[in-house]
């Protein structure tokens, strides 16, 4: 199939430098507050690329759960696929794409755990259908029906019938910490601004990208 007349023109007022504040996190939390008094679904929903040790890139959506200075924080199952090529090679890539307001945020940086404590407080302020989901599945591991995982959630159901359900040692928070973060902004004619962050010893650097 031929899809290559599917095209739009970008229209936006454009991004200036001066516009930017030279903190980056700053600047996403800008950006993520216009998207989402924009209305955008989910605007916290990110795509995560990864590269494990056979050299294969993977990628995949997950959702922002926190960000500061520190860096920008998800949760899964560390013997998820994500898990085992962080472990390999602990980098990843983020990226926001915001399409609806033209905008995209691109994040490089290195991947650490976060705390215990840090993923028990979100593990205790998710819905109780989410924490049964999290004992329940082993994720992106091979299971020949839904049957199957149903009948796990009914045994989880069971186990902690009564009281609060607890972390399970095999599920918590990575952090990536951001090294580079570009703030792309649609224009008209292909010829769209970026401006990209590096991180640097005293700070950051910003460059104006070519389109």
């Amino acid at each position: 199939m031929d899809i290559s007349d599917m095209r739009r023109d970008f229209e936006s007022e454009g991004l200036d430098r001066d516009a930017l504040d030279t903190n980056p996190i700053l600047q996403f939390q800008t950006w993520f507050g216009d998207a989402r008094e924009a209305g955008i679904l989910e605007p916290n929903a990110m795509s995560l690329a990864t590269t494990g040790d056979d050299g294969m890139p993977d990628i995949r959506t997950v959702l922002l759960k926190y960000f500061d200075d520190s860096g920008f924080v998800f949760y899964t199952n560390y013997g998820s696929r994500k898990a085992r090529e962080l472990a390999e090679n602990p980098q990843a890539a983020l990226l926001f794409p915001w399409l609806a307001l033209n905008r995209q945020v691109r994040i490089q940086g290195k991947v650490e755990k976060v705390s215990k404590t840090e993923s028990l407080r979100y593990f205790a302020s998710r819905p109780r259908g989410s924490q049964i989901g999290a004992w329940v599945s082993e994720q992106s591991r091979a299971i020949t029906s839904r049957g199957l995982l149903e009948q796990k959630v009914a045994e989880i159901k069971r186990r902690f019938s009564e009281g609060e359900i607890p972390l399970p040692d095999f599920w918590g928070g990575y952090r990536v910490v951001p090294e580079r973060i570009e703030f792309w902004q649609g224009r008209p004619s292909r010829l769209h601004d970026r401006f990209e962050y590096v991180k640097q010893h005293d700070g950051w650097v910003i460059d104006r990208l070519q389109p």
